[in-house]
């Protein structure tokens, strides 16, 4: 496996969408109170004490929405200023964005990815199960103003999903044609939204590639991320297409990730709930900052076998946390 130097940090568990695939129409979701949450203080000091001293140099925080967390430009600022932090990103569903770009760039940001499913309002209003009044054309200027403050390559996270928006993969990977744009588009996943999953089925990524394919040409990219995306390029086009294919495709070997969830779980592999440890709780009673390593390196050298053993419980199991309480 690769170096597992990558941490995902969920700032909270709220979101302002309710996104089908990460909180389920139905679901009655618990949001953590606040007191429940770990302070700025208790996440600066788990990075610098606990998660870089074993490896961690990669952060990317995300949720719910991340952008929902008071006081998110000054811990983006914090995070970004330690020594050892090598990369720092956000995923957010860029409804925020646009007034805070800059305040993010400013504050040490460079890396931001942006959930857009889908072009037509209407659809992405279904996806984000919003009923009230559009909230596509600020996400669009939320994008718009990331891209003209400087997070360049800008990019942009769409779930497939059959029958939904699977129709505008076209349109979608158009937009890496005149910009620096990175489009991503991930296979829908089973996580705590199973009977979504079995009704609707999921497209695979290479279902995907060949549609792109037949219309320009597809080449693979000399870019490379850091991440699990297979990436590709449409001939002469200025962005590049990713495809995370969690479902068709088992890329556990190339896993170099954990999750921090906003109340402090820390999740050694997305598709399933092996392993996972209490460091709030741990924080909170004193438990020595040495042992917490400890736990952490321990959890680093058998990642592999929960990864690849547990990786079944990932299409045909339940969770006891939906995407968004998980962190995305």
């Amino acid at each position: 496996m690769n170096q597992v130097d990558y941490l995902r940090i969920s700032l909270i568990d709220r979101c302002n969408f309710r996104c089908q695939y990460c909180m389920p129409e139905g679901a009655e979701l618990e949001y953590a109170l606040k007191q429940q949450l770990l302070t700025d203080a208790e996440l600066l000091t788990l990075i610098q004490e606990v998660f870089i001293p074993v490896g961690f140099t990669q952060f990317r925080l995300t949720g719910g929405e991340p952008l929902l967390r008071p006081g998110v430009v000054e811990l983006v600022k914090a995070i970004a200023s330690l020594p050892k932090t090598q990369d720092l990103s956000m995923t957010t569903n860029g409804f925020l964005l646009a007034p805070i770009a800059k305040n993010l760039y400013d504050a040490g940001l460079r890396r931001i990815n942006i959930s857009l499913d889908s072009l037509d309002p209407d659809i992405f209003d279904q996806i984000i199960g919003n009923h009230g009044r559009s909230r596509w054309q600020q996400v669009w200027d939320g994008i718009q103003a990331a891209y003209k403050v400087g997070f360049n390559p800008l990019k942009l996270n769409v779930v497939v999903i059959p029958d939904v928006n699977d129709h505008e993969v076209l349109d979608l990977a158009a937009l890496t044609i005149d910009k620096n744009w990175h489009v991503r588009f991930i296979e829908f996943m089973p996580i705590g939204n199973w009977q979504l999953f079995g009704d609707r089925g999921w497209v695979s990524s290479a279902d995907l590639r060949q549609r792109i394919r037949q219309q320009w040409g597809l080449t693979e990219s000399q870019i490379r991320g850091s991440g699990p995306a297979d990436v590709f390029q449409i001939p002469g086009a200025k962005g590049t297409l990713g495809f995370i294919s969690q479902m068709s495709e088992c890329f556990c070997d190339r896993c170099n990730r954990m999750r921090l969830s906003a109340d402090g779980w820390l999740r050694p592999c997305l598709l399933n709930e092996t392993g996972q440890l209490d460091l709030k709780t741990a924080l909170r009673s004193s438990v020595s900052i040495h042992y917490l390593r400890e736990q952490v390196r321990d959890l680093l050298a058998i990642k592999p076998e929960i990864n690849f053993k547990g990786r079944d419980s990932g299409t045909s199991g339940t969770y006891s946390r939906t995407m968004s309480q998980i962190g995305g």
